[in-house]
């Protein structure tokens, strides 16, 4: 492997790059991409709508450890092939639906299709066949994932206004089946060539994952990221009514909410080009405090509209190192023995967050407006940087 290519086979890295970006288009910024028009149409309250968002975050938390567990058995490939495929199909059903408990149902099989296909798998795949080596990969990856949001938005308020949210969903459903799961199932099955000739993965011991959640370096990793993902997923939730609340046209409030994936992606190359210089524990604290600042952008956007913007690159900046991160730290504080069912496990507490953050996040739209919002949002995040002032990292040798 060279220094430039230390997976060994760039092309398989790149084919799960664009795999992340159409599934996360698909399964999970198609929400609050086609919200409005869904409420317009159904009129369905957006609580009621918000309800099926938060089932498919929490099915994916209940589920994604037993996906660790596939990782770690070294069914990778399989289980990235099959949940893209099968969030497709969910989507489609998504698309008939005409009723809330319809909507509920498909939402819980996209769920299902999320713990197995998006990041969280992604990664642990990546740190099982590549070790050390993975964080160059999934920097890879999610230089080019940051740009889903950015794919979503625009693209789903065409297609919505062209052929309705009903045929927006039906087209982002063949995108994971006809691109997302072929990209998936090749990349998987070149990187487990490559594993098998370079003499195979690491032996996982049985009870790793028992010793890890005994350690309170678990628990705080668990509740930084947390509260990270949720300060974020109650925001990108409602970008668009919140942008328009705040007193910009719906035209500008695509704008910016299509800026965060760029900004991302800009965060996540502000990161490679750091290389080792800022520690991993110390790069997740700056992110933190990035989602400090976005959410104070947002509150005093009324001194000036630019500010939305400044959001838009806080926000995206500091998620986009969030996501990268993540799987770096939980292998820096608890080794990798074990980490397909490690992370799984400690990846259910931003699930849940994720889960329950549309939810919450409607609650405080209705009792208290936009400004109860970015307070919580705000909260959130004071709280997460907070808790990583208690992580400790083992030595470089150990992870």
């Amino acid at each position: 492997m060279s220094a430039k290519d230390p997976s060994g086979d760039a092309p398989a890295i790149w084919m799960l790059a664009f795999g992340q970006t159409f599934g996360f288009a698909s399964l999970y910024y198609i929400y609050g991409a086609l919200l409005v028009s869904i409420e317009a149409d159904t009129g369905w309250g957006r609580p009621s709508l918000a309800i099926g968002l938060t089932l498919a975050l929490i099915v994916s938390a209940i589920t994604v450890p037993f996906a660790g567990r596939l990782i770690d058995r070294g069914l990778g490939a399989e289980l990235l092939t099959g949940g893209a495929a099968l969030g497709g199909i969910a989507l489609l059903g998504l698309s008939q639906v005409g009723g809330l408990a319809g909507w509920y149902f498909a939402w819980a099989i996209i769920g299902v299709a999320m713990s197995a296909s998006l990041y969280d798998m992604c990664f642990a795949f990546l740190t099982r066949r590549l070790g050390l080596n993975a964080r160059a990969a999934i920097i890879r990856v999610t230089l080019v994932a940051g740009l889903a949001s950015t794919l979503a938005f625009p693209l789903g308020a065409a297609l919505s206004q062209g052929v309705g949210w009903r045929g927006a969903v039906i087209a982002f459903g063949l995108i994971q089946v006809g691109l997302t799961a072929p990209l998936n199932y090749t990349a998987g099955r070149r990187l487990r060539r490559k594993e098998r000739r370079g003499g195979g993965a690491p032996v996982v011991h049985k009870g790793a994952l028992t010793q890890a959640v005994r350690k309170p370096g678990f628990w705080l990793v668990a509740g930084a990221f947390g509260t990270a993902a949720m300060n974020h997923s109650m925001l990108v939730t409602y970008f668009i009514p919140l942008f328009t609340g705040l007193g910009t046209t719906k035209a500008v409030a695509v704008i910016a909410a299509s800026c965060v994936g760029p900004f991302q992606v800009a965060g996540r190359v502000m990161l490679m080009l750091q290389g080792e210089r800022a520690g991993t524990l110390t790069s997740t604290r700056a992110a933190l405090i990035g989602l400090v600042l976005s959410s104070g952008a947002l509150m005093a956007v009324g001194l000036t509209p630019a500010l939305i913007f400044v959001f838009a690159a806080l926000q995206g900046g500091a998620i986009g190192m969030v996501s990268i991160l993540r799987p770096v730290l939980i292998a820096e504080v608890l080794g990798r023995d074990g980490f397909g069912a490690i992370s799984g496990a400690i990846a259910t507490v931003p699930l849940v967050g994720n889960a329950i953050a549309p939810i919450v996040g409607a609650l405080l739209l209705g009792a208290g407006g936009i400004s109860a919002l970015l307070m919580g949002s705000l909260m959130l995040a004071v709280i997460g940087t907070a808790i990583t002032l208690f992580i400790r990292v083992r030595g470089v040798g150990q992870v």
